[in-house]
């Protein structure tokens, strides 16, 4: 990953955790009500990532919206018994979004560069 390319993806990736934290900590007290604008934003940076290193997004958003979305279901359950709780709710919530965004933006971000850097190889043929 070029020095370029790590800069775009931190803005990009804590930009979305950001919006993630935001949305998790605010809407904690209604059960799964972020969920969906979690995963909007999830979307949207894997989205901007993938034009970051020029790969086709289709394939490999589809594997990391399934991951991601395994992954937040599952912090999710963990804190969601928490997360009625004024103030220590919205902290968790909070918390665990933003946390589960930046894993799957830099695990992401890993597997694009990986991706590019396979298309730049020549082939062993």
């Amino acid at each position: 990953m070029t020095d370029s390319q790590r800069l775009k993806c931190h803005g990009i990736i804590h930009a979305a955790t950001a919006a993630a934290a935001a949305i998790g900590g605010g809407l904690a007290q209604i059960p799964y009500s972020d969920a969906l604008p979690i995963m909007g934003a999830q979307i949207t940076m894997i989205i901007s990532l993938g034009a970051v290193f020029g790969i086709p997004v289709s394939k490999m958003a589809a594997k990391a919206i399934v991951e991601g979305f395994a992954a937040a279901a599952s912090g999710r359950l963990a804190t969601q018994w928490l997360g009625w709780i004024p103030i220590a709710g919205n902290i968790l919530n909070a918390s665990t979004a933003a946390a589960i965004t930046e894993g799957i933006g830099w695990q992401a971000a890993k597997q694009f560069d990986k991706e590019a850097q396979q298309k730049v190889k020549p082939s062993s043929l």
